[in-house]
């Protein structure tokens, strides 16, 4: 019989999986926001049969995963969580198939700063006559792509259903996350990563990878216990709300009201 293998093993069996898992190609195949019309219309399509809500291309969040003290550039990994990691970008569809992510930036840096620097944000700022949603919370700015909660909105009201709506459709991020973590345990905000950030990046984006394989295989993943889910919940950084320029705040709140109304007129 076969005995234990060896520690170095491992490591090299590791690194040559992620480095065959982080090629390009291999990339842009199981990772792929829809780039053409037809493509975001049926992601569209399967948000509204299932929850009742127009437009949305997806939903999205950060979420932190722990690493080891780096030895360069402590403070970019330093949250206010008081521990290292990279905080992951996902934006998922309503499969929670990763469209995409960004695992390269460190704890310190706000959810909203990540999102402004993400080519999916030019994306869909360049995209003329269609209307197209992704839903975050409050720690994204309100935009005419971007659509938040509304702050202190009545209960019953129409705001107030939008947001319970709203709420109900984006845990669909939640359950992404959870899925992912669920699968690959390594990427729990409970535990580490023992590698520098760069390398812990280029872990998390396999891991994302190999869960959108097993989504579309239809391979169900293992749920996280409830101490897990608490665990999580208590590590993750609390969001900030974001700032917001004038005149895209105005628009962005022009896009929502006229999504409020809508869903209001399908009420009746």
């Amino acid at each position: 019989m076969d005995g234990p293998m060896a520690q170095q093993t491992v490591s090299r069996c590791l690194q040559e999986v992620t480095t065959a898992l982080n090629a390009p190609h291999i990339l842009r195949k199981h990772i792929r926001f829809p780039q053409n019309r037809n493509e975001r219309n049926l992601i569209k399509q399967k948000f509204y049969d299932k929850y009742g809500l127009p437009a949305v291309v997806g939903c999205i969040d950060c979420s932190h995963v722990a690493i080891v003290r780096p030895s360069e550039h402590e403070e970019r990994y330093f949250n206010r969580k008081h521990f290292h990691s990279i905080n992951t970008q996902v934006i998922c569809d309503s499969d929670l198939l990763i469209t995409n992510v960004d695992a390269s930036y460190g704890g310190a840096t706000h959810d909203a700063y990540i999102w402004r620097e993400c080519e999916i944000r030019n994306h869909l700022e360049g995209l003329q006559d269609e209307t197209v949603y992704l839903l975050g919370d409050s720690g994204y700015a309100l935009r005419e792509h971007m659509m938040t909660p509304v702050d202190n909105a009545v209960e019953n009201s129409p705001e107030g259903r939008y947001n319970y709506l709203q709420k109900c459709v984006r845990c669909t991020i939640e359950r992404t996350f959870g899925v992912l973590k669920g699968r690959w345990r390594c990427l729990l905000a409970a535990r580490e990563l023992h590698y520098c950030p760069e390398t812990a990046g280029k872990i998390i984006l396999p891991c994302c990878v190999l869960h959108n394989m097993c989504i579309r295989a239809g391979i169900e993943g293992p749920e996280l216990t409830e101490e897990e889910h608490q665990s999580e919940r208590t590590r993750q950084v609390p969001f900030e709300t974001a700032a917001s320029s004038t005149q895209a705040l105005q628009a962005g709140r022009r896009a929502r009201n006229s999504l409020i109304q809508m869903l209001e007129r399908n009420r009746r």
